[in-house]
């Protein structure tokens, strides 16, 4: 199972140090990231995403990180209602069936203000107390889903595609 953390913060400084905090977590064991990024929304309404160096080790398989990319784009770069591809619709609608549908997106679209940013985490483990005793001094806004494993490995076949 994995979860889903999204954290928003005002200030994008604020997030740039929690981000940091979650990849101390990580080289302490304390959480285990398929995926991390933060989430920037400049004063112009322009999003950017930051991840970890190459170096830093973060997805675990390639398709973690297939699955990783494709829960950050649909949960943060997405729009929550438009036109969209059949390949898309189809991996949208998985995720709805797994927690994160329109109005998951919808919240994690309203902590993304200009002059925002939000930490995305996705963690196959997370020791709660550690983490949250970690996280508290940082402030934010907590959002969360789980994914469990048998929707994770369907998602990861649908990436795929048809052999």
């Amino acid at each position: 199972m994995s979860e889903l953390i999204v954290i928003g913060y005002d200030d994008t400084s604020v997030a740039k140090k929690a981000f940091k905090a979650v990849q101390e977590l990580q080289k302490n064991h304390v959480v285990d990231l398929n995926g991390l990024a933060v989430v920037s929304v400049d004063e112009d309404g322009e999003t950017h995403v930051d991840t970890p160096a190459k170096s830093e080790k973060v997805a675990v398989s390639a398709t973690a990180g297939a699955l990783w990319g494709m829960v950050l784009g649909i949960v943060i770069l997405t729009p929550a209602i438009g036109v969209v591809g059949a390949a898309v619709g189809g991996l949208i609608g998985k995720l709805s069936q797994m927690g994160i549908d329109n109005d998951f997106r919808r919240k994690v679209d309203s902590l993304l203000k200009p002059g925002s940013a939000a930490v995305v985490i996705m963690a196959t483990k997370v020791t709660e107390d550690k983490f949250a005793a970690a996280m508290q001094s940082f402030g934010g806004a907590l959002l969360k889903t789980s994914l469990a494993e048998e929707d994770e490995k369907a998602l990861a076949e649908q990436l795929a595609g048809p052999e």
